[in-house]
C-alpha cells in the first residue's frame, strides 16, 4: 500500500521525528490490514475443511494469526450484535483503520508538520 498523503518537508530535528513516527504509524496500520485479510482468508479455508488444524504448520499460523487480532477484535465483538455465522468484526476494524488513515493522520502530520 502506498502512502496516501505526502509528508516530504523536513525542517529540523522535532519534525524529523514527528514524521518519522507518523510513517511508522501508517506501516503498522498497512500490516495490520494485511494481517485481518489473511486471517480472514485463513478462516474460510478452515471453514471450507480446505486446511484443517491437524496440520501443525497451520496451527501455528492460525495461533499467531488469531493472538495479534484477538485483543482488537474483542472490544468491537461485545459492541457489535451477533449475526450468527458472520463474523462482520474484521470488516469493521478494516474500515476503522482505513478512516485512520484517510482522515485523521493527513490532518495530524499537517499539524505537527506543517
Amino acid at each position: 500500500m502506498t502512502n496516501r498523503w505526502p509528508l516530504r518537508r523536513i525542517i529540523d530535528k522535532g519534525t524529523a521525528m514527528a514524521f518519522a513516527i507518523l510513517q511508522i504509524i501508517s506501516i503498522l496500520l498497512n500490516v495490520a490490514i494485511t494481517v485481518i485479510i489473511v486471517q480472514a482468508i485463513m478462516s474460510w479455508l478452515l471453514a471450507f475443511n480446505v486446511i484443517n488444524l491437524q496440520n501443525d504448520i497451520a496451527r501455528a499460523i492460525w495461533t499467531t494469526l488469531d493472538a495479534l487480532t484477538a485483543p482488537i477484535y474483542n472490544p468491537i465483538r461485545k459492541i457489535m450484535p451477533d449475526f450468527g455465522a458472520i463474523d462482520l468484526t474484521p470488516m469493521v476494524v478494516i474500515i476503522g483503520i482505513i478512516i485512520l488513515q484517510d482522515a485523521i493522520l493527513p490532518p495530524l502530520a499537517q499539524a505537527l508538520l506543517g
